[in-house]
């Protein structure tokens, strides 16, 4: 077997950033996925001839390396039962909702950890394989949180960070975690470990204080051993440059007016993007907008609500629940407050490429972000980036970590 090829620089993340399209003629090929981390580093890992390790998102033949557009990419297998218990189990029945202030119950169960602690070993194995030495390896978010220790134990050579996209919780939450100490050792095997927020590296600080006794001061984390791991903040972006241009084309502008006379022109357009999720607080921004109406302080010809929900975690018997609960209200308020040929709630499940996306954002007169616990939201600077013309509202809950950087927005809570 030829010995697997090694990079200086490595990202390790729960998928592989591409999808399989299939053409008309059935034959199958690799592209690039959208968004914001792959856009990111995807000059970087070619730069440093990098390499992603994760999983393709479905079966292989054969889960050698391989190459597409320039990233090379190192596939890992996850059987049925890993993505039940690992991911949608562990990950997003545990986790999840405990990072995001227990908006829905989590539940913990045994085989779900053991699966978690499986599936991290597998990762820190193959991201062990891929980095050569001395190489750097970034590792992300909640579902390999075991694997910055583990890689540190297979290859103390690394230097290791992770960076955690959603909250992480204060220390009486995260306590519940029948496995707490397990995961704050599991990230401490990083050298440098990020998040999205100040208040979330404050609470990881206080709680590897209160769990092991180790010695803090601001951003310094001391061990026992006496190696030193970072904790701080590191507010994500996105692609500023790259999406002004693209909103400045004519091709938007066009489409964002075609939009608008679809909608039947009113006056007001307003807007929210989200995944279809539990903690992004799409009912009761919908109810809101409904008893606006009702009031009197919107007028239903005047006003439409564009909603975009794009499909998420469609297994989990949670998220099933929130579809049918989302729907059920639009229905309800399309059907009392609607009129013929007026409904105020247009409701989108689906996902859009990026250039219909600038084109909606610019349609909108405002943009209703109302999470109710999210670790930065890259959409209401999507939104803000896409106004080139400097017009148009920002609603913008406290609770998502855009909310420290966008502070001209309207805040609410």
């Amino acid at each position: 077997m030829a010995e697997q090829p090694t990079s200086s620089f490595v990202v390790v993340a729960n998928r592989l950033p591409v999808d399989r399209a299939v053409d008309s003629s059935g034959v199958s090929s690799w592209r690039a996925s959208p968004g914001g981390l792959v856009t990111a580093l995807h000059p970087v890992l070619r730069e440093r001839h990098g390499a992603w390790v994760g999983w393709p998102g479905g079966r292989l033949d054969d889960y050698s390396p391989f190459e597409v557009d320039g990233l090379s990419l190192a596939p890992l297998e996850l059987s049925a039962a890993d993505l039940e218990n690992y991911y949608e189990g562990m990950s997003n029945g545990t986790l999840w909702p405990l990072y995001h202030d227990v908006v829905a119950k989590p539940a913990f169960h045994r085989e779900w950890w053991d699966a978690y602690v499986e599936v991290n070993s597998r990762f820190a194995d193959q991201a062990a394989r891929s980095a050569a030495r001395g190489a750097v390896v970034w590792i992300q978010d909640y579902q390999l949180q075991l694997v910055p220790a583990m890689l540190r134990e297979l290859r103390p050579d690394l230097r290791i960070g992770f960076f955690l996209h959603i909250p992480f919780p204060p220390t009486e939450l995260f306590r519940q975690l029948p496995w707490r100490d397990q995961i704050l050792e599991g990230l401490l095997g990083a050298d440098l470990v990020g998040f999205q927020r100040p208040g979330g590296a404050a609470n990881f600080a206080r709680l590897v204080r209160l769990r092991f006794g180790y010695k803090t001061h601001r951003d310094k984390i001391i061990l026992d051993d006496g190696r030193m791991v970072r904790a701080r903040a590191y507010p994500i972006s996105i692609d500023f440059h790259g999406l002004e241009t693209l909103a400045r084309t004519p091709a938007v502008k066009a489409r964002a007016a075609q939009i608008r006379a679809e909608l039947g022109d009113p006056r007001h357009v307003l807007l929210g993007v989200d995944r279809l999720d539990y903690t992004k607080g799409i009912r009761p921004r919908l109810r809101a907008f409904g008893e606006l109406i009702v009031d009197g302080r919107l007028k239903v010809e005047d006003a439409v609500f564009v909603q975009v929900a794009s499909p998420s975690r469609e297994r989990v018997e949670q998220y099933k629940e929130v579809r049918a609960d989302i729907e059920q209200w639009v229905g309800r308020i399309n059907g009392d407050l609607g009129r013929i040929g007026h409904q105020p709630i247009h409701y989108l499940h689906h996902s859009f490429p990026r250039e219909e996306m600038a084109a909606l954002y610019q349609a909108a007169d405002v943009m209703v972000v109302t999470p109710f616990a999210d670790g930065m939201n890259l959409v209401a600077k999507e939104y803000v980036t896409c106004r080139t013309d400097d017009t148009g509202g920002l609603v913008l809950s406290e609770f998502a970590g855009a909310a420290d950087q966008l502070k001209q927005a309207f805040l609410v809570n």
